[in-house]
């Protein structure tokens, strides 16, 4: 990744952190996108520049265009080029579904799934100005899509959700379909159960994460570490012949476990 800038939406904790912190570690320069937490970004950059790294946090609503707009141009102002956007920022808001209200389904499709179609955008439209630079990676840009193996498997009680990681899975096949001949690639990774704020209370506990534990065959909670390194993978030329994949970072989940015993 070396000499290369990256974008990761999302970046200020969790998963967003380690994907940018990791990519750093490959030698990318990144810019770090928070919403509403600038210490959690502060903390992020600073731990990429304490390994020698460069990093800039960016803070904008990946729902809102004009700020969308806004983080690219401050991107480019600070670096001068992107390769890699890694589109995580993602929120959630749970109900049942006759309980769900409008504001909740809006708020998470907004965000999760219209926030990765207006930042894809920015991202092609810039991949396409630059053109090849065989001399820093073998792709024009890539995209990531962090989606979630609620890309398939149904989830009760979290309908938006699925539905946005859903709309997520085929807008990045869509993308990866129709801006291959121009060089660029763009791939999902569908995380499982990752050891994150957003899910604390289902493994805080002892008996939470033996509850958990039971939907994952492999037999361990994730680390955002984990999803990372797929990321790294799937933003270097290691992966130049990988386009329109999701990458299942999940120990089994989607395998449907409930079968293990025929079912």
């Amino acid at each position: 990744m070396e000499r290369q800038v990256a974008l990761v939406t999302g970046g200020s904790g969790g998963i967003g952190a380690a994907v940018a912190v990791a990519l750093a570690a490959a030698g990318a320069s990144v810019g770090v996108n928070y919403r509403s937490d600038p210490e959690g970004a502060a903390a992020v950059v600073a731990e990429i520049e304490q390994l020698g790294g460069s990093a800039v946090a960016l803070q904008a609503d990946a729902s809102r265009e004009d700020q969308v707009r806004s983080m690219f141009r401050a991107l480019l102002d600070r670096f001068g080029r992107l390769d890699v956007l890694v589109a995580n920022a993602g929120i959630q808001q749970d109900a049942a579904f006759a309980e769900m209200t409008l504001e909740q389904w809006r708020a998470v499709l907004d965000v999760n799934l219209t926030g990765q179609f207006l930042c894809a955008r920015e991202a092609v439209r810039i991949f396409d100005r630059q053109g090849r630079d065989p001399g820093r990676s073998c792709a024009i840009g890539k995209i990531i899509c962090v989606s979630s193996v609620h890309e398939v498997i149904p989830w009760a009680g979290h309908a938006n959700y699925a539905a946005s990681k859903g709309g997520v899975m085929l807008m990045m096949k869509s993308l990866a379909q129709e801006v291959a001949p121009r060089g660029i690639r763009v791939n999902g990774i569908a995380p499982g159960a990752i050891q994150t704020e957003i899910n604390r209370a289902a493994w805080e506990t002892q008996e939470a994460l033996q509850s958990l534990l039971k939907l994952i065959p492999y037999g361990r909670i994730g680390r955002p570490e984990d999803v990372a390194r797929a990321a790294v993978w799937l933003a270097s030329d290691a992966s130049d012949y990988v386009t329109g994949t999701s990458l299942f970072v999940d120990c089994g989940m989607a395998l449907y476990p409930g079968f293990r015993d025929n079912g």
